[in-house]
């Protein structure tokens, strides 16, 4: 089979440099993007006199007709054309002739490409981002169910201060804002139209590139050839930006994991979430939260891929960056279903709140609050976390916790100490005093999520 290319060759091309150099079995995925780009150049190529209006009727019929079977699965891509963009040219110009050998005409593989994957990844960031507030708006609700759900807080995961359940979701519905934030300044800076920049250098043709920059959605073509043809920004902002929500979801997903384990035993997942031992029948094991936990460090992979390809390329394009779209395609789809299921296990979650109260009695989580109950009779911070330390020092010596101190052990460390520190050690009093912006005080965090559904339906409007 003659190759597009073929004029200037003799010799055929070695059967495993073939294999070797084609692209279709994975840049296949862009067909959709392939043929938009077509239609909106050879309607522009028409508009500017370049081809006839009849010339491009035929041809957008004809790559119409080709999206049809491709959709339908009566298309074959064939690996000794290359690429997905050779398959559709040799298709159309089987179907409709010598106009179709026309639609090339001020336009090269090198814009091709980088059009057909940035309308690619323009697309599945919009996905992305719709699953991302669907995943928000599961943790609003589930922060909902729980603000009067109060939990030990950690650091260094040991028992820090009490805090609302529904306080502790609502962190990482910040985390998912800010990656919605991140992907909308990625569209931003990524909605460019490198279409008409040709091989490198641009094209002598009266081509109008702002008019195809237009119809597909673009805020303007690329001002330099040679940039358009050769930037890769915009998959390595959407390797970054998926890697960064991958993180995010990473970090959820361990939280579930220490929750789930018997040590900690907080919350119960849905049997529609886990799955068995095939050898341990007792076993019910987190594997969403852990495969996710594990994919994360793929989106890491895929970024530093990108990066390394790109990192001493010289302009304009080369072979190289036939291998960007692999890495970007896996981080879309890993970062797709991660955030889907993760959804769902949010959704299935459910909280044994005996065991939250139950755990509010260890760790002396209240420590603090003694602390401060003397700072707020006036002693000096230092001095009361001082005698505050003891008192912790002799609790563990007695084997005793803070919710069985009397007012007699009150006072044998500090006469400052009233009747009213038996209710304001109490984890309830703690959480609710908390009220500073962003505490987890739990009026602060029915505020919180009035604020959140507000900020969230905007994101989606």
């Amino acid at each position: 089979m003659d190759k597009p290319w073929s004029g200037r060759f003799k010799g055929e091309t070695d059967a495993l440099v073939e294999a070797f150099t084609e692209s279709v079995s994975f840049d296949k995925r862009l067909w959709h993007e392939d043929i938009e780009g077509s239609i909106a150049h050879a309607m522009m190529l028409a508009s500017c006199g370049i081809i006839s209006e009849e010339e491009a009727g035929i041809i957008i019929n004809g790559l119409r007709e080709i999206a049809f079977d491709i959709e339908d699965g009566k298309f074959t891509f064939d690996p000794k054309l290359e690429d997905v963009h050779m398959n559709i040219e040799t298709e159309l110009v089987k179907r409709v002739g010598e106009a179709g050998k026309k639609l090339h005409t001020a336009r090269s593989r090198n814009d091709q490409i980088a059009l057909d994957l940035r309308l690619h990844v323009r697309k599945s960031l919009k996905e992305i981002r719709t699953v991302l507030t669907d995943y928000m708006s599961a943790i609003i609700e589930k922060a909902s169910q729980l603000t009067d759900t109060i939990i030990p807080g950690m650091t260094h995961l040991q028992f820090a201060q009490p805090i609302s359940f529904g306080h502790h979701l609502l962190a990482y519905f910040e985390m998912a804002a800010r990656d919605v934030a991140r992907i909308d300044d990625s569209l931003k800076h990524m909605n460019v139209s490198p279409l008409g920049a040709a091989a490198l250098a641009g094209t002598p043709h009266p081509i109008d590139r702002f008019q195809t920059a237009a119809k597909l959605g673009f805020d303007w073509p690329a001002r330099n050839s040679m940039d358009a043809v050769s930037d890769r920004d915009f998959a390595l902002d959407a390797a970054y930006v998926c890697s960064l929500i991958m993180m995010h979801l990473s970090r959820l997903a361990e939280e579930i994991i220490i929750w789930n384990s018997q040590t900690y035993g907080l919350v119960e997942l849905p049997d529609s979430y886990t799955t068995g031992s095939s050898i341990m029948p007792q076993k019910k094991n987190p594997d969403v939260a852990e495969l996710v936990r594990g994919k994360t460090g793929r989106t890491y992979g895929n970024l530093i891929s990108l990066l390394t390809l790109m990192k001493g390329l010289p302009l304009a394009y080369n072979k190289d960056m036939q291998e960007d779209k692999p890495p970007v395609f896996d981080s879309i789809d890993t970062t797709m279903s991660s955030i889907v299921l993760m959804t769902g296990l949010i959704k299935g979650v459910e909280v044994k709140k005996e065991v939250a109260e139950a755990a509010l009695e260890k760790g002396f989580i209240t420590a603090t609050d003694i602390a401060d109950y003397l700072a707020s009779k006036g002693m000096p911070f230092r001095d009361a976390h001082n005698i505050t330390g003891r008192i912790i020092s002799w609790l563990i010596g007695t084997g005793r916790t803070i919710a069985e101190m009397g007012m007699e052990d009150y006072r044998s460390f500090s006469d400052m100490f009233g009747n009213d520190v038996l209710e304001y050690v109490k984890p309830s009093s703690s959480v609710d005093r908390r009220k500073s912006f962003g505490g987890t005080a739990r009026k602060n965090v029915r505020d919180s999520i009035k604020k959140a559904k507000r900020l969230l339906e905007k994101m989606k409007n």
